[in-house]
């Protein structure tokens, strides 16, 4: 495959990504945000709920890094996608159904293991499609898309509560799904260039080093690593005890986590447009120094106010936050590992280690919350990312190689599919 098909960024294969971005944004994670506020008003506690993010957290961990190199040796990726998305909705609406310790645990486990093969597989295939100099310019607009499709998906959820109730709900999961499905099926696997897809578009197609040898061979992954670690310990368990919060308060669990999400979600897709030209401008860093800044102040908001008004700035810094550092993470992996054959398992292995912090901290947020109240769990979530800045601060040369791909990003205008 010749390198101009690669940075030829049309055609029905990028639609079909677009498309699949955009109905990922509901088939990947199941209730995803929904689970806490739907069961916190039947009556699981903060601790509870901690307990069972961490055991999810801890099994996709454990399989991150086999389903990345799962992925760089596969040439099956779209099949890659298509199999968690049947395996999560299932769990999902057994859930809905019998939100029992069976259904919940099982559910969720299941969600957490097959939902982990997901984004390695989903930048491999973006990485085989439009190759590495496009790569960064196509990571946005699977982010704007994927975005983009939360926001339907949360507006979608709020209306039909209101008019269906959880059947409802369950109706429009089903459909997703299915769309996702079809999305996959569209996308041409002969454009697919699984070389270029693995990091091997430098170099002559030996082979590359294997597992965490990636990441323990090299600087600038392992602080990738430790600095996304400490900023997902901070920042993964707000989004889910604002949500606990304020269902518990106002008893509309599905249209009060729609709310809550969409807020995020609409900060999210302004970063998506914006992260091109911001990394043209200004370089990958300072996509990094932006978000890893916005938690610390959203942790000091959500601690001193109380009100319902409040999760609107703090939501609008968590779309600024993990919008950002949702982009630059597989930029930065890509940039350190070009050419080592090994991008979708270093990736992987940096998405196991900074799921040690997202996933351990649901417990400490839980046991916080249930000493101190919701607030505390804020201030001391939003304080400990301030470790984040400076690691990243530390090593942000190697976390954050200067790249020509920043002077070929393209303008806010070019995340929409030409």
């Amino acid at each position: 495959m010749q390198r101009s098909q690669h940075t030829h960024l049309a055609g029905r294969s990028l639609v079909a990504l677009a498309a699949l971005n955009f109905f990922l944004a509901d088939a990947r994670d199941g209730l995803g945000p929904f689970l806490d506020g739907f069961l916190a008003t039947h009556g699981w506690s903060p601790m509870t709920l901690g307990m069972l993010a961490t055991i999810g957290g801890v099994l996709g961990m454990v399989a991150m890094p086999l389903f990345g190199a799962w992925v760089d040796s596969s040439r099956h990726k779209r099949a890659l996608i298509v199999m968690p998305v049947v395996l999560v909705t299932g769990a999902a609406l057994w859930t809905l159904f019998a939100p029992n310790n069976w259904s919940v645990f099982g559910g969720q486990s299941v969600t957490a293991v097959v939902g982990a093969v997901v984004g390695p597989a989903l930048m491999g295939l973006t990485l085989g499609l439009v190759g590495e100099k496009a790569f960064s310019r196509q990571v946005s607009r699977n982010e704007f898309w994927n975005h983009v499709g939360n926001v339907v998906s949360l507006v979608g959820i709020y209306f039909v509560t209101l008019a269906f109730g959880i059947d409802g709900v369950v109706g429009l999961m089903i459909v997703t799904a299915i769309a996702a499905i079809f999305a996959v099926a569209a996308i041409d696997p002969d454009k697919i260039d699984h070389k270029v897809a693995r990091g091997l578009g430098h170099d002559n197609g030996a082979p590359g080093p294997s597992g965490f040898s990636v990441l323990a061979g090299s600087r600038g992954l392992i602080l990738l690593a430790v600095t996304l670690m400490i900023f997902h310990f901070g920042n993964a368990p707000m989004s889910r005890l604002i949500a606990q919060d304020f269902s518990i308060q106002l008893g509309t669990p599905f249209r009060t986590t729609a709310i809550i999400t969409g807020i995020s979600q609409v900060a999210m897709i302004v970063m998506a447009l914006a992260a091109p030209f911001l990394i043209r401008r200004f370089g990958l860093a300072t996509i990094f120094v932006i978000a890893l800044v916005a938690l610390p102040i959203r942790g000091a908001i959500a601690g001193a106010f109380d009100g319902f008004m409040s999760i609107y700035p703090v939501q609008i810094l968590d779309g600024v936050g993990a919008g950002l550092i949702g982009i630059a993470t597989p930029i930065a992996a890509e940039r350190i590992l070009s050419g080592t054959g090994r991008f979708n398992v270093g990736l992987a292995a940096v998405m196991t280690v900074q799921g040690v912090g997202a996933s351990f901290s649901n417990v400490v947020a839980g046991w916080l919350t249930n000493f101190g109240g919701y607030g505390l769990a804020y201030w001391v979530h939003g304080g400990f990312a301030v470790l984040a800045l400076a690691a990243f601060a530390a090593g942000h040369k190697s976390i954050a190689p200067s790249s020509k791909g920043d002077d070929a990003a393209a303008t806010p205008s070019a995340v929409a599919v030409n």
